[in-house]
């Protein structure tokens, strides 16, 4: 359970920070699913980096353990559904 743990508090996260980037994309069409499964995956990507970035002993860890994986999950949710975003609108034009 403790390494689930960090796992389901990125993607939860990610799917907060994708739908709130959603939302100010007004102007793109997303369905509900797209914008929960790009901030999932995106959080949890985001999470796993920064993770990475932080666990390196150069690093002062300001974003450690929960805050950490928030943070992560909330930016990188909002990082892919913002592309998938751009995406879908250019693909719209086409």
């Amino acid at each position: 359970m403790e390494a689930l743990l960090p796992i389901i508090i990125q993607a939860v996260t990610g799917a907060i920070g994708g739908y709130g980037v959603s939302a100010a994309m007004k102007q793109v069409a997303m369905s509900a699913v797209t914008k929960v499964i790009s901030g999932v995956i995106g959080g949890v990507a985001g999470g796993q980096i920064l993770t990475n970035v932080l666990s390196d002993p150069t690093m002062a860890s300001a974003f450690s353990g929960s805050l950490g994986d928030a943070v992560g999950g909330v930016v990188g949710g909002g990082i892919l559904t913002g592309i998938v975003g751009a995406v879908m609108k250019s693909m719209s034009k086409a």
